[in-house]
């Protein structure tokens, strides 16, 4: 009998695997924390054969090098893919064991990039499940644009004859096991479900229902933003990411939390946005340790300026280290916890803003005082609707334009209230009167307010 555990990582939206049989596993597209891997192994009692990519990662930082070197597997990556390092360079239609009775068969399946492979397990000769990465996701595909401009409309057609590959040669009952599609920006859109098999695939997947050409028409003009920071994760990938180091970092104290703010550099609250608005150093930004930390984080700091963590206990600290290490941020410049009022100087105090619900907008708005509506969604999402008269700047761009938001008390919006806490820590911290909105964006219409585009009232 085999194996197949799942570990999954909300964070990013992304899920690798651990599959094997009595004796050996394997492990594809691992993170870079590679601990849980191998506990996940140990208490299977499996030793892990084979780490296996599906291909250069763009949207975190592989732990497949040291999870290889740390228990002596053969390491799988796609002989398309170029890289630094030794590793074992897979061709289509290459096989590797697994386990007795457990075997791996490669089929290329570019689109997502070049080289893209995805992974077949067999146990005795019976396909029983494949790990697709990027390629064939729930209900969609990886999407096409992340490697090169002039390659994505090549690959959106190279993508679609994946998908057609993989239906063809496999059983309807094989499941389909993707990397990407759970949250990811890797993701061509978002699909609802948590598991599938090729048969659902065949029936639901638009790369397999449709043409090609309105297949890569419209996949293309669906596609959704791309985070900064997937700039530097392939080529970190393709040198060859080295070990994380999790140790806690140093101890800030009230003025070096200052100094630092005063030196430009990065100062972090993890805390949720109720505890920030309520009180939180002046110059912080809020990014909520539970929230999607990592990609949001990433997406807007400058490369590479040193980061202080700020947060109620360690672990927190601890926790948002792991995510952080997974894109590429690997040690913290400082770190404080415990009571915020420790983390300002004698005689300072903590700042704080409103948090308001989208009634009370339309009450503000009643009364006729001059707000300002800042809606930070991305620009498919505003597409869909949005508050009547509000300014658009998407929160991945809030930092280089700050100064175009208009004079007034700022009253910022999202659609669930993360992304709106965030964007209310930027504006604080650039000295601007702020009113953060925490309401799902659906109550907006509810509330009075009245709405333009698709979904509205205009």
């Amino acid at each position: 009998m085999f194996f197949v555990d799942t570990l999954e990582f909300e964070g990013l939206g992304n899920r690798s695997y651990l599959a094997g049989g009595a004796r050996s596993a394997l492990v594809v597209d691992p993170p870079r924390d590679i601990e849980q891997v191998i506990a996940a192994a140990a208490r299977r009692g499996a030793h892990i054969a084979l780490v296996a990519e599906t291909h250069l990662h763009n949207d975190y930082v592989t732990g497949g090098l040291e999870l290889a070197r740390v228990t002596g597997a053969r390491y799988l990556v796609p002989a398309g893919a170029s890289v630094a390092f030794a590793r074992t360079a897979v061709a289509d239609g290459d096989t590797f064991t697994v386990d007795p009775h457990l075997g791996l068969r490669a089929i290329a399946t570019p689109g997502h990039t070049p080289h893209h492979t995805s992974y077949v397990l067999e146990e005795d000769g019976r396909p029983v499940a494949v790990f697709t990465g990027g390629s064939l996701l729930i209900g969609t595909v990886g999407r096409p644009d992340l490697v090169e401009p002039r390659l994505t409309h090549r690959l959106a057609r190279a993508q679609y004859a994946s998908a057609h590959r993989l239906a063809d040669e496999l059983d309807d009952r094989v499941p389909v096991l993707p990397t990407h599609g759970f949250g990811s920006f890797c993701s061509s859109s978002q699909a609802e479900g948590e598991a599938t098999t090729i048969g659902r695939e065949r029936r639901t997947n638009e790369a397999l229902t449709k043409d090609v050409d309105t297949f890569v028409v419209e996949m293309l003009a669906g596609l959704d933003d791309v985070p900064a920071y997937y700039a530097h994760m392939a080529p970190t990938n393709a040198a060859g990411p080295a070990p994380v180091d999790l140790t806690p970092p140093a101890l800030a104290d009230a003025e070096e939390i200052a100094a630092r703010l005063a030196a430009g550099e990065w100062v972090v609250d993890l805390r949720n946005r109720v505890a920030f608005a309520k009180g939180h150093v002046a110059g912080s930004f809020n990014f909520e340790g539970e929230g999607r930390l990592a990609t949001y984080l990433a997406w807007l700091i400058p490369w590479g300026r040193p980061v202080t963590l700020l947060a109620g206990t360690p672990e927190q600290i601890a926790d948002a280290q792991r995510e952080l290490v997974r894109v590429g941020i690997d040690r913290p410049a400082a770190a404080a916890t415990g009571d915020p009022a420790g983390w300002v100087r004698e005689g300072e105090h903590l700042a704080a803003f409103p948090r308001a619900r989208f009634a009370d907008l339309a009450e503000a708005r009643a009364r006729g005082e001059q707000t300002v509506v800042l809606d930070v969604r991305r620009d498919a999402e505003r597409a869909g609707g949005f508050v009547d008269g509000s300014v658009h700047i998407p929160i991945h761009e809030l930092p280089g334009r700050i100064g175009e938001v208009p004079d007034g008390v700022v009253w910022v919006h999202c659609a669930g209230g993360m992304r709106a806490a965030i964007a209310a820590s930027l504006l604080d911290a650039a000295g601007r009167d702020v009113v953060a909105v925490d309401d799902g964006f659906d109550a907006a219409g509810a509330a009075g307010l009245t709405l333009t585009g698709p979904d509205g009232a205009n």
